[in-house]
């Protein structure tokens, strides 16, 4: 019998990523026939790599690493129709939590053997999918200070939070632009536009939109624009959760979202990886788009 599921790990290889291999391989060694396993290295095209898995004839892939890796093999899913699968290795597994799936590798492999699924709508911003969040502005920089914060100290949601405080506490560079939720029209100048797709992670952090995002829309979240002992403030309180509509952001929901600024290119963040892409940007909600193996909700 041939494989049917292949398992795509993302590896920065190390001494982790042996012993994570090492224990994803014994793991499926208990249901012979079924899983392939391939690590792709950081010097790969990861994308191209993915791509080429995804058409060899799988029924499912799987993603074993984090957000970012998730929503790159899901995007890969998504086009060639195959079944997604997720064992969550990254440092908060937004889309895995939301979804009840286990962050034991050997409980994973056996959810992905016996292979109840479900179907997850997706996010896309000008045709490129995402699954947690996408945003304009300062997020980008936050992921990069966050990348040197991680390779200094290590992985961890405490250093994630550091890196969003100092982040907000350096930058000062608002964009002005031209919105529009389902028609409705606003112009806004503000250092964040932040979409998000994860009712999980919007309850994480005690924000509105949850009931928005299970129905089908987008929410979509807009940093005032303020000083900068403001938007340290403004972190402070994301960071701590004790975020308020009106006080701290201005609130909108729609399933679809154009932002037009007035720089034609700008770094947008998806599920904590950037990519410069070209103004407008246009978000929609593609319904039902993926089918994922998670178990059933009760």
């Amino acid at each position: 019998m041939e494989p049917d599921i292949c398992i795509i790990l993302n590896a920065k290889a190390g001494k982790r990523d042996a012993a994570v291999r090492d224990r994803i391989q014994a793991a499926t060694d208990r249901h012979p026939g079924r899983f392939d396993l391939r690590v792709i290295g950081k010097k790969a095209d990861f994308a191209a790599e993915i791509d080429r898995i995804a058409s060899a004839g799988y029924r499912t892939i799987v993603a074993a690493g984090g957000d970012g890796t998730i929503s790159a093999v899901a995007a890969a899913a998504h086009q060639h129709q195959r079944i997604l699968g997720v064992l969550p290795m990254g440092t908060f597994n937004f889309f895995a939590r939301g979804l009840d799936l286990p962050e034991d590798i050997e409980a994973g492999i056996d959810l992905l053997a016996e292979g109840p699924t479900r179907t997850v709508s997706l996010g896309a911003v000008n045709g490129r999918i995402f699954l947690n969040n996408a945003s304009l502005g300062i997020y980008p920089a936050i992921l990069a200070q966050r990348e040197g914060t991680y390779r200094r100290w290590g992985r961890s949601r405490v250093a994630a939070h550091w890196s969003v405080i100092v982040t907000f506490f350096r930058f000062h560079r608002p964009l002005t632009m031209r919105v529009s939720i389902d028609g409705r029209q606003v112009r806004k100048k503000t250092p964040l536009a932040f979409v998000a797709r994860s009712d999980f992670q919007l309850e994480q952090f005690q924000l509105d939109g949850v009931e928005d995002v299970r129905a089908g829309r987008h929410a979509l979240f807009l940093a005032p624009d303020s000083s900068r002992f403001g938007l340290f403030r403004f972190a402070v309180r994301l960071a701590w959760r004790s975020m308020r509509r009106g006080r701290d952001f201005e609130y909108y929901t729609g399933e679809t979202i154009d932002i037009e600024t007035t720089h034609r290119r700008r770094l947008v963040a998806r599920d904590g990886e950037r990519e410069r892409m070209d103004s407008p940007f246009h978000f929609e909600v593609l319904k039902d788009a993926l089918t994922v193996i998670a178990p059933n909700r009760s």
